[in-house]
């Protein structure tokens, strides 16, 4: 037996009933040889490791424009904390941990510069609208790798694509992610609003104190607890009555006060006009986007629209406002 063989038995032999196996993937849009030491799930890990969208990550909004503090999140390190939390659940209900960490290291892949702020800019603009969940899923199909994507597993494209509120994965492993993404950024975006001095601890409701935790750590360890405790031996991913229903006013607090606080939003108009200037701008002046997004018109049978759409998705903040600022702005004359 190779080492992914000798791995694979031991997922057959040890993960619960309900658990999506390596070697039961329904696999490949292109086939392809296995590795002879990882399974398929834990070779498209690495593939979203790697890739140049991951990257990119680091300097994409998560709530707060461009920050310049050290310690504010952004887009990777959200990444990273659903990964942590998604991969703890998975492990404690005996559930396929790499299925689990693919998923949520690809699950933002397409999001835009200045995070929603973006993201409702193109949807406006673009014909075809935008949606940052099927962005992804377009990422890794179609634009990394010069147009040959990462040909993922349909399993981890699948949890890509229904990671958000409206949809659900077919996979338990799926169904974690889209729980710890949201249980992630509302206890984040907790500390990040606290920082930035535009949230108190004592200002979260005091019944919601009391149920969850009265700090940010002791309630991400009691919903953790919770999904854990009340999953089960189950594929139901899911929560108790009274801590769902708690998180669910947590999460409201958090729209009310800091996701739609005119502080913290006021300069998002402007990142929304960027974003549509540079559409618009790039729609005008095709020949100017880079080869490897131009050549989807022929290759993939994209359209300009489509095309324009990508390539401005795919900036970081810096990229896109250095970008704006030498297409519209003077510069000074030097001999």
């Amino acid at each position: 037996m190779t080492i992914r063989e000798r791995v694979e038995q031991r997922e057959k032999e040890y993960l619960s009933p309900y658990a999506t196996l390596s070697m039961r993937s329904k696999g490949r849009d292109v086939p392809e040889a296995q590795c002879d030491i990882r399974p398929v799930f834990q070779r498209d890990r690495d593939r979203i490791l790697h890739a140049k969208s991951f990257r990119r990550l680091k300097d994409k909004t998560q709530v707060f424009l461009t920050p310049e503090g050290d310690h504010y999140r952004t887009r990777l390190t959200h990444t990273l904390e659903v990964s942590q939390n998604a991969r703890t659940i998975a492990k404690a209900l005996r559930l396929n941990e790499d299925l689990t960490e693919a998923i949520a290291l690809g699950h933002d892949l397409g999001h835009t510069p200045f995070g929603h702020a973006g993201e409702r800019a193109l949807d406006r603009c673009c014909a075809e609208g935008f949606r940052h969940n099927e962005q992804s899923v377009r990422v890794v199909e179609v634009l990394e790798k010069e147009g040959r994507g990462l040909n993922l597993t349909w399993e981890v494209r699948d949890g890509i694509l229904n990671h958000q509120t409206r949809s659900m994965p077919a996979t338990p492993e799926g169904k974690i992610v889209r729980l710890a993404d949201k249980i992630a950024y509302i206890h984040h975006d907790i500390d990040d609003a606290i920082r930035a001095g535009v949230l108190r601890e004592e200002d979260i409701p005091v019944q919601i104190r009391k149920t969850l935790g009265m700090t940010t750590t002791k309630r991400l360890n009691t919903l953790i607890h919770d999904v854990i405790t009340n999953s089960g031996d189950s594929e139901d991913i899911r929560m108790s009555g009274e801590i769902f229903d708690a998180f669910v006013e947590l999460r409201k607090f958090m729209f009310d006060h800091v996701y739609l606080n005119p502080v913290v939003k006021h300069e998002e108009s402007k990142a929304e006009k960027l974003v549509e200037n540079l559409y618009e701008y790039f729609l005008r002046e095709f020949d100017r986007i880079p080869e490897e997004y131009r050549s989807l018109t022929e290759e993939q049978g994209a359209g300009r629209d489509r095309v324009v759409c990508d390539y401005v998705s795919s900036m970081s903040d810096r990229y896109a406002i250095n970008t704006f600022n030498n297409i519209y702005l003077p510069k000074s004359w030097s001999l």
